[in-house]
């Protein structure tokens, strides 16, 4: 969402430029400039970008936007990707609050009755990450869990990912950048 508004915010202030009655042409100059191109020119990228999803999911924003919406179209991918946030959220949490923050995001995502419960992280870890977190409230307490939690995500998801209209999307994006 960002990134479009950012692209349109350009477009807009380009298509503002110049003279009053010619507005209206470089607004279609423009749009044509940003219109996604089909598929099929995009076929070279395909299977020149490497398939790496630390770099497609992770560390390029809008791959990291597209694969969060891939996975919001799987009930079991979208309650990773909302781990994955609450643990970024407990990480920058302050201190005090930490521990609080640790308790409820372990009795939303490590409760097996809970509807956001995450069956990709093992019962022994959950029993370690809440015993630790009774001691003390660390930042790095559930790095494991994510480690597990992205390693899951980088086998079969990100393989249905690359077979999405998703992905279709990641390509058009980087045919524009060029």
């Amino acid at each position: 969402m960002e990134l479009e508004n950012i692209v349109a915010n350009t477009v807009l202030l380009k298509a503002r430029e110049g003279g009053g009655g010619n507005r209206k042409g470089k607004s279609k100059k423009w749009k044509q400039l940003l219109q996604f191109p089909h598929i099929s020119l995009c076929e070279e990228l395909r299977q020149i970008t490497e398939k790496d999803y630390g770099s497609l999911c992770e560390r390029q924003p809008i791959g990291r936007f597209l694969f969060r919406l891939f996975c919001e179209t799987r009930p079991e991918l979208k309650r990773c990707v909302k781990f994955l946030d609450a643990v970024a959220e407990y990480e920058v949490t302050p201190d005090e609050k930490r521990k609080e923050s640790g308790l409820e995001l372990v009795d939303k995502y490590f409760n097996p009755k809970s509807e956001d419960h995450v069956p990709e992280v093992e019962d022994a870890m959950m029993a370690q990450c809440n015993e630790r977190l009774q001691q003390e409230a660390c930042k790095e307490l559930f790095k494991d869990c994510t480690k597990l939690i992205h390693d899951y995500l980088s086998v079969a998801p990100f393989a249905d990912y690359l077979d999405s209209m998703y992905y279709n999307r990641f390509l058009q994006w980087k045919w524009l950048e060029r």
